[in-house]
């Protein structure tokens, strides 16, 4: 009995659901059907007025170098660059931390997804100062700027589930906590419940496997 009562309760808040939602539905039909030329033209002069909006605003951040993955060389580059776009992610990557290549890969992918946002690398070795002043001691670091300001880190792959196959979408949610990027999707949950099992990569030194895993630490 308490079953057949659990599942009544459970049918009839369906029912009701679905009748909110045709009632929604409804509505909106009425809504449009009493629209007359007017009304309608109106909708699509502020449509396309917002189209063209968007428009200018890709424009003017694809001027600013935005949608492009770029190295930068010099620390000056750095503080330039972050008083000119609003928001900023860079990674600080050696040639030696293969890890990097591997945030590479994902920056490549988001830079054009994301032209709100200006995605920058800087060798860390030719930017002693600043790696000293952001306290820099594990390579890859990524950090985000916004209005100047830094905003957040991702220091090596911790908070991206420790391995080297995390998916871009991780990532980009990551970077997205502090509206370093525009973000659709939930914030409060990663988008993947899990990832892979740890990946290790190989290389062949002197007939000799040597495994690669972990983050760099970058030398005083």
């Amino acid at each position: 009995m308490a079953q057949q009562a659990q599942q009544e309760m459970i049918n009839t808040l369906v029912t009701n659901a679905v009748e909110a939602v045709e009632a929604q539905l409804d509505e909106q039909i009425e809504k449009y059907e009493k629209m007359d030329d007017d009304d309608l033209e109106a909708i699509r002069e502020r449509r396309i007025k917002q189209m063209q909006k968007l428009q200018a605003q890709k424009q003017e951040y694809k001027n600013l170098g935005h949608g492009t993955y770029d190295t930068i060389t010099n620390e000056k580059e750095f503080f330039e660059l972050s008083k000119k776009s609003d928001r900023m992610v860079c990674l600080f990557y050696t040639d030696t931390a293969l890890r990097c290549k591997i945030v590479d890969k994902h920056f490549q992918t988001l830079c054009q997804k994301h032209y709100e946002t200006r995605f920058l690398r800087l060798n860390a070795e030719k930017a002693p100062f600043l790696t000293d002043r952001l306290k820099i001691r594990v390579i890859p670091t990524i950090v985000m700027v916004k209005d100047a300001n830094i905003c957040d880190r991702i220091v090596g792959f911790d908070e991206l589930g420790g391995v080297e196959n995390f998916p871009t979408s991780l990532l980009e949610w990551r970077i997205a906590q502090n509206k370093v990027i525009n973000y659709s999707g939930d914030l409060s949950r990663p988008p993947v419940e899990e990832v892979k099992e740890k990946k290790t990569i190989n290389i062949q030194r002197n007939l000799r496997t040597v495994e690669h895993s972990s983050d760099s630490e970058l030398d005083d």
